[in-house]
């Protein structure tokens, strides 16, 4: 994947810290043009946005896309459920892993591919506070440890 042909619009940093991501995918979002307008400045949020399968579909729920303010009469709802695009196979492997206890689906972040809008969708397993301060902690030391090596040179 090139860089250059990679447009980001918005990320969820809440997930790596609330939650152990563990399989990645990439999803196309079914959009109105107000909405794409929105993403294309910038106006996204996935602040407590989650994914869901239902019946066989894939649904984005809580996204927040800010209205375009051109579009008056015709705007869209800002955080209206979004169906995701993704194949049966994909599909099916998501609904029996997010069935077992303690998996759900997170958006990790929204871009744009070659003109279309994707989400990269993350099969995620919530931490417990001390897994959070666990982190915490190792990131300290890092960083610490970077500091002495810089103060040395």
């Amino acid at each position: 994947m090139r860089s250059d042909d990679l447009k980001l619009v918005a990320t969820n940093r809440r997930a790596r810290y609330d939650y152990h991501l563990e399989d990645t995918l990439e999803a196309g979002l079914v959009l109105v043009g107000s909405e794409v307008k929105s993403l294309r400045l910038g106006r996204a949020s996935l602040a407590d946005s989650y994914a869901t399968v239902d019946q066989g579909e894939a649904y984005l729920h809580n996204m927040h896309i800010s209205p375009y303010e051109q579009a008056n009469r015709f705007n869209h709802e800002p955080k209206r459920t979004r169906k995701l695009l993704l194949n049966k196979d994909e599909i099916r492997t998501l609904a029996g892993k997010v069935s077992q206890r303690g998996y759900t689906l997170v958006p990790v972040r929204v871009y744009f591919r070659r003109g279309r809008a994707k989400v990269e969708i993350a099969l995620a397993r919530g931490k417990k506070t001390y897994d959070r301060r666990r982190d915490i902690a190792e990131r300290d030391a890092r960083r610490a440890i970077e500091r002495a090596l810089k103060e040395r040179r």
